[in-house]
């Protein structure tokens, strides 16, 4: 079952018919891009066309009808004795036939069936990397929106900064340096703000293509957040969990299965096989024939039989495709042990990547508590005569950009906990639900 249909379809609709003034979650956005990205849509049709040449195999294991009908008139002519007949023949026959033994049918079917699972684990896929694309580019947003917040508040303190030089010197308390120094940290971050702001509009662009949307609005995360733990906290679990459940690895392994049956299907060639035939047929003859001419007859005959057909020599084509089907099927299994280390090489990164990144943000929620008390000193000093303006500049500076780094390492442990489940073939709507508590509820 495809996750993505647990969810509500309100949902996609109330995302696709909101205004554009009314914010989203991540979780309306999600089910509004199920419905439009068409990369998840082709894994969908794909799984569509998977279920429907698998019963196109199972024909091979029923039986099957035949109706068939004519008409002909046929102009006959007899030397000795003198004898010219224009006779109309009408046939009409019903014919039906049963597969009893055909084991390359029998595979088939089963090659059908896995055919099915196969398309089913892409999906699977598709659904966890839609979940991750959203999601990335909902964090991306919210990222851009902090960093322009931050750098407009870094720009009115570095604005009040620079009028306090300007006093100062008129006064005649501090240098024309301070005011300079002031008025270039303003200049730099007017253009900081420029970049800000052409960064949120491409990623709300990026955003709102992805979802097919327009002026999309992401719910900001509650404050204060408290990040959700890793469980289990153990990587060997999580690596183990992967080798089961991660769509790569089942892709690979369905594959493994499908190449061993082309297999036994090729070992089929120097099989018999045994059919059931069954027919009826009527023949009718209005103008007579050329033994019983004008007398009008007609002939019903019916019939049943077994058939038998034995393979006995094909040009040696049974043996190379045997051999061709063996190196594909070694080929199958390589394929499997790659999918099978890099998704135990992918989860162990996102892992400790996850744990790597609540560190950082235990550590940047102290260094912002640090920076403040040290651009609080710093002012207090600058007041007294003991710090100079550019103290004070670069400890604005070193708080905001503490401030910014502390928001994206957030959203990077949120967007590492779904790329962990997702690397391990573990992500489902469920998980982004739960992040999507963690919003702003409007």
């Amino acid at each position: 079952m495809n996750p993505l249909r647990l969810l509500p379809l309100t949902l996609a609709l109330t995302a696709a018919l909101c205004a554009p003034a009314q914010a989203q979650s991540l979780l309306q956005l999600v089910e509004a891009a199920s419905g439009y990205d068409t990369v998840w849509q082709a894994a969908k049709l794909q799984l569509d066309a998977a279920s429907s040449r698998a019963e196109q195999a199972r024909a091979g294991l029923l039986p099957s009808a035949g109706l068939s009908a004519g008409v002909s008139r046929a102009n006959t002519e007899v030397t000795r004795p003198k004898l010219e007949l224009n006779a109309t023949t009408q046939n009409a026959g019903l014919s039906a036939s049963q597969p009893l033994y055909r084991p390359a049918n029998r595979i088939g079917f089963e090659q059908g069936q896995r055919g099915i699972d196969l398309a089913r684990a892409q999906l699977d896929a598709a659904t966890q990397d839609l979940l991750v694309r959203v999601s990335q580019a909902y964090f991306d947003v919210l990222a851009a929106q902090d960093t322009r917040h931050f750098v407009q508040a870094q720009k009115t303190a570095v604005s009040e900064q620079l009028a306090a030089a300007k006093r100062n010197f008129e006064v005649g308390t501090s240098t024309i340096t301070d005011s300079r120094e002031a008025q270039a940290r303003y200049d730099l971050v007017i253009a900081q703000e420029i970049a800000a702001e052409n960064d949120l509009r491409v990623k709300n662009l990026a955003l709102d293509q992805l979802v097919g949307m327009t002026g999309t609005q992401p719910l900001a995360l509650a404050q204060p957040l408290q990040l959700p733990q890793v469980q289990p906290d153990d990587v060997a679990a999580w690596v183990q969990t992967a080798q089961e459940q991660q769509p790569a690895v089942r892709q690979a392994q369905i594959a493994l299965d499908i190449a061993r049956l082309e297999t036994r299907k090729a070992g089929t060639g120097h099989l018999p096989t045994v059919d059931l035939q069954a027919g009826y047929n009527i023949a009718r003859n209005p103008n007579g024939t050329v033994l019983m001419p004008g007398v009008s007859n007609r002939t019903n005959s019916a019939s049943v039989g077994l058939v038998f057909n034995l393979p006995l020599f094909a040009g040696f084509s049974v043996q190379n495709r045997i051999k061709e089907t063996l190196a594909l099927e070694e080929k199958a299994q390589a394929d499997l042990e790659t999918a099978r280390r890099n998704t135990a090489q992918a989860t162990r990164a996102a892992f400790f990547g996850v744990q790597s990144g609540q560190g950082q943000v235990r550590a940047l929620e102290a260094a912002e508590a640090s920076s403040q008390s040290a651009l609080d000193a710093n002012k207090l000093g600058y007041q007294v005569g003991v710090r100079i303006n550019i103290d004070v500049l670069n400890a604005q500076s070193q708080l905001y950009q503490t401030k910014r780094d502390l928001a994206q390492a957030r959203y990077n442990v949120l967007l590492g906990t779904l790329k962990l489940r997702q690397a391990a073939g573990a992500l489902t709507p469920d998980n982004v639900a739960a992040i999507n508590r963690l919003l702003v509820q409007p």
